[in-house]
């Protein structure tokens, strides 16, 4: 069962809208047993899939072991699409990774939920504390969003010379251009200077989400943008890490 998070260490490049829109297109799509974990305090992830937790501080219980993940996850509106919900217990999480003092507690949470699930997809917060290490340990592929900007460039860069000086280079780094709007000059550019790199267009359609509380591929399926999540999952099918597929052609059944 793979991990894939989708992580940045800057705040607004989509993180949530890649995380929320791939796992919808792994239920849905391809029918895999999919988990999506909101790591993230904001719970934008949360809030876009219904979700709501059976109390205020149970997210940050979880991770400090006081409470078993299943009792926190729950079914979505989305068949086969489960939830980990965020609440504002794990606002700081770099504080509570730190004070657990436990290098793998994320990874062996995630190892007690493998034989429900075909895939976890991880929303994690910005930054590059204790959180970034544990999602380090934690995934299988780490799936980097970026604005086709200078600033936004800059972070992954950052993000690829953390895991590489403190993770031996694993895991693999995938980055994804996001929000991409072909009208400014700095956008077309990016894209021209790396034309291998998937692009996920940015559309008004995709802010509807928190309104509708809904994927984006539940109620505009047929826009580019949607287009575009369903074409990265396929690749992500295709993917090999040390000549193997992170995801098995029958979903791991």
């Amino acid at each position: 069962m793979p991990t894939i998070a989708i992580f940045n260490p800057k705040g607004g490049v989509g993180k949530t809208m890649l995380a929320v829109n791939l796992a919808w297109a792994a239920a849905t799509i391809s029918k895999r047993r999919v988990l999506l974990w909101d790591l993230d305090g904001q719970g934008a992830s949360t809030f876009i899939l219904g979700g709501k937790g059976k109390r205020h501080d149970a997210a940050g219980a979880v991770l400090y072991r006081d409470i078993d993940p299943d009792v926190l996850i729950h079914p979505t509106s989305i068949p086969h699409l489960d939830l980990l919900p965020a609440d504002a217990s794990i606002r700081s999480l770099d504080a509570i990774f730190s004070e657990i003092d436990k290098d793998n507690r994320l990874r062996k949470l995630i190892t007690g939920l493998e034989k429900h699930y075909d895939l976890i997809v991880l929303d994690c917060p910005p930054g590059l504390g204790a959180t970034a290490d544990q999602v380090a340990r934690a995934a299988d592929l780490v799936l980097a969003p970026i604005i086709p900007s200078t600033l936004s460039r800059r972070s992954f860069h950052a993000l690829r010379e953390f895991i590489d000086r403190h993770h031996k280079g694993q895991p693999p780094v995938y980055p994804v251009f996001n929000m991409v709007d072909r009208r400014r000059r700095e956008h077309r550019e990016t894209l021209d200077a790396d034309p291998g790199c998937p692009v996920i267009p940015m559309a008004a359609v995709v802010e509807q989400m928190g309104s509708r509380q809904l994927p984006l591929g539940a109620y505009a399926p047929r826009t580019p943008t949607a287009r575009a999540v369903e074409k990265l999952w396929h690749t992500l099918e295709k993917l090999k890490l040390d000549g193997k597929k992170i995801l098995s052609p029958d979903g791991g059944k």
